[in-house]
């Protein structure tokens, strides 16, 4: 892993398994903008996503957050890449957010693309991400990640306790969330 200020040399690795190939973590760049929009074609991802990607424009706001997010050291969105015969193709997305120094917890989220499901990608991105999140941010406090999702998403059940988050509680539906949630907690080794 290396990093800088914004970053956007930052690199995280999620090792390959006897059936999926290893995984690269990036921060998104501007030529990723038809990957988003393709991955976003889903109707499966668009149930989930409060933010969808329709648009070109969508895209663009989209990356053009991501940048944001990283240069004011904040939120940090990896586009999750695996290797293809031609280069590599986008398999997911991972975001830490509301980090902030001194305050013990921030919030892990991410989606998968169609193609990947199933395929252990999300666990090991997710369990990449929180690694590097922990290493990153231990100095100024960061103690808790939490992974939430509605309780009509059980695969995202199943990605949090495969990444290491143990169920913590059921919360109420509160907009933008129509259904109740689970919140899921990993603490810092």
């Amino acid at each position: 892993m290396t990093g800088d200020t914004t970053g956007m040399s930052i690199v995280l690795r999620a090792a390959a398994t006897p059936s999926a190939p290893g995984l690269l973590l990036r921060p998104w760049r501007a030529g990723d903008v038809e990957a988003l929009l393709a991955a976003y074609q889903d109707p499966v991802l668009r149930r989930w996503t409060r933010n969808p990607v329709n648009t070109l424009a969508d895209a663009r706001a989209f990356l053009r957050r991501s940048r944001q997010g990283w240069a004011a050291d904040r939120r940090f969105s990896f586009a999750v890449l695996e290797p293809t015969p031609d280069g590599e193709r986008l398999v997911a997305h991972v975001l830490l957010k509301e980090v902030a120094p001194g305050r013990p917890y921030a919030e892990v989220g991410y989606w998968t693309a169609a193609p990947a499901r199933g395929r252990g990608v999300a666990p090991r991105a997710v369990g990449a991400v929180s690694d590097w999140a922990f290493a990153r941010f231990a100095a100024t406090g960061l103690t808790r990640l939490e992974l939430l999702h509605q309780v009509d998403n059980p695969a995202s059940c199943r990605v949090a306790e495969k990444s290491g988050y143990v169920f913590q509680e059921v919360l109420p539906a509160r907009p933008p969330f129509p259904r109740d949630g689970h919140r899921h907690v990993r603490s810092r080794p």
